[in-house]
């Protein structure tokens, strides 16, 4: 691509996430090339975090710190009652005095965060500093695209976080197949979707227990994560696939301290006998089975256009043109899933360098493009609590679909972007120079509406605001 600086600046808006001080300039010169580039660096996606817990481990600490903390509640109780008794007794007094014995002076302070708490805000400390510290933030923005696709839930599960670590970065320019893999069978998705809880009902611990099927996983699979919605799977296959997945789960923290919290194959949990899915027949092997209906449905022709849809409408238009679904579709045919090159083939694609900006920027990526234009790292609790208050919070989706890559689902939290917007600006930007900052981030793309209302802005907390509110900053 010819240098361009309204190309660079869409690339970094649209692809990335947002300009910083120089951003434009220093792609300029070609900015498909620096796309590219991105896609190519050694580790891309993976974040140095030497310091946060594995899944398992997150999950054992917070069984530790849970069964502690009810463990002193229960004595606190026991004081209580205890002193209530003496109460009726001996009167208050002797009460009162009992209740002192009970509970001597200590100088150790609780908690002021506690244990779940910390873990899910150094996660997601980890996940902003390399989004807000990233040249481009092009493969971050496709960590978040598939970390949605496959979302978990943090209040269902701590492993929220460490999921994305896992299950995510290491595959997000690799195989969709071995992404597929990693996703389903991560206890952050099992106890999600209540894998944990399926029992086939012919197996040994079926029968023992009187328990059964629960089809979560197999159904969110089918219609969510690989073919999508009528694409020709049946309820059968749902059901059969559940019974494939039976004996997917979690070792018990309370019986293997070492282990807990990590995944385990459960023999004695699993349906047994062959099984029929979406038109093939998989012999009982055991953990294999499942793994091979996954490789299937990695590979079958519906996955191929509903991946290439979702990826579409995430970055292009919320109905993307039919020409780039169908390119990316192929690549992704052609190469066995490789998601680096449908992901290049979505960079060459003319379509995607259409000069409409024709997406509104998820509430996560605004407040990271705002954070990166001002140069600032920000409080994780802040941009937590904005998320939370623009009704993105940090992986927690409503439903297994993930967050909406549609307009209209963002279009009514406009009001409280602004909100967040001028106490943002209230709050820094007397220390900066708007003006610059707004020709740094959107100045190639800019119209003249824009750059009047920015240069007519009264004061610099105004006139960070009318930047961070304008059209070309919201949109992709």
């Amino acid at each position: 691509m010819a240098r361009d600086a309204r190309a660079a600046a869409l690339a970094l808006h649209r692809f990335g996430l947002g300009p910083r001080a120089g951003a434009i300039e220093a792609i300029v010169s070609d900015p498909q090339g620096a796309l590219m580039a991105e896609l190519d660096r050694p580790d891309a996606g993976l974040v140095a975090t030497p310091d946060l817990p594995s899944s398992g481990a997150a999950n054992r600490a917070v069984f530790e710190f849970n069964a502690e903390r009810n463990a002193k509640d229960k004595v606190e109780r026991r004081r209580r009652e205890a002193a209530q008794k003496l109460a009726g007794n001996a009167g208050m007094e002797n009460a009162m005095a009992a209740q002192s014995e009970a509970q001597p002076a200590t100088t150790e302070q609780p908690d002021q965060v506690p244990l779940p708490r910390r873990i899910f805000l150094d996660e997601a400390r980890a996940r902003f500093d390399a989004a807000i510290g990233a040249e481009i933030g092009f493969v971050e923005r496709l960590v978040w695209f598939w970390s949605n696709h496959f979302c978990v839930n943090a209040d269902a599960t701590v492993m929220a976080g460490s999921y994305e670590r896992e299950a995510i970065r290491p595959y997000v320019l690799g195989r969709f197949a071995d992404m597929l893999q990693a996703a389903e069978g991560h206890p952050a998705m099992l106890v999600y979707l209540n894998n944990v809880l399926s029992i086939g009902p012919a197996s040994v611990a079926g029968i023992n227990r009187d328990k059964g099927l629960n089809e979560n996983l197999a159904r969110e699979i089918l219609e969510l994560h690989t073919l999508g919605v009528r694409s020709g799977y049946s309820q059968a296959d749902v059901t059969n696939f559940a019974k494939i997945l039976t004996g997917w789960t979690i070792r018990e923290t309370v019986s293997d301290p070492d282990h807990g919290g990590e995944f385990v194959f459960l023999r004695r949990a699993h349906e047994p006998g062959p099984e029929r899915v979406v038109g093939h027949d998989y012999p009982d092997t055991g953990l294999d089975q499942g793994h091979a209906v996954l490789a299937d449905l990695a590979r079958h022709p519906a996955t191929a256009p509903h991946v290439a849809t979702k990826l579409a409408r995430h970055f292009i238009a919320d109905e993307p043109p039919a020409t780039l679904v169908d390119r990316l579709a192929s690549r992704f045919l052609e190469t066995e899933g490789d998601l680096k090159e449908m992901t290049r083939a979505l960079v060459s694609a003319p379509e995607s360098w259409a000069p409409q900006q024709a997406k509104i920027k998820r509430p996560a990526e605004w407040i990271v493009a705002a954070l990166r234009a001002v140069g600032r790292n920000g409080d994780i609790q802040r941009i937590v609590g904005g998320l939370n208050l623009l009704g993105e919070p940090l992986w927690r989706p409503a439903a297994p679909k993930g967050f909406s890559d549609d307009d209209a689902a963002w279009l009514d939290g406009l009001g409280q972007r602004l909100d967040i917007a001028n106490t943002f600006a209230q709050r820094v930007a007397d220390q900066l120079d708007p003006r610059a900052i707004a020709e740094a981030t959107i100045g190639p793309l800019a119209s003249a509406e824009t750059r009047s209302a920015i240069e007519r802005a009264e004061s610099k907390p105004q006139a960070l605001t009318m930047l961070l509110m304008a059209p070309e900053f919201l949109r992709r």
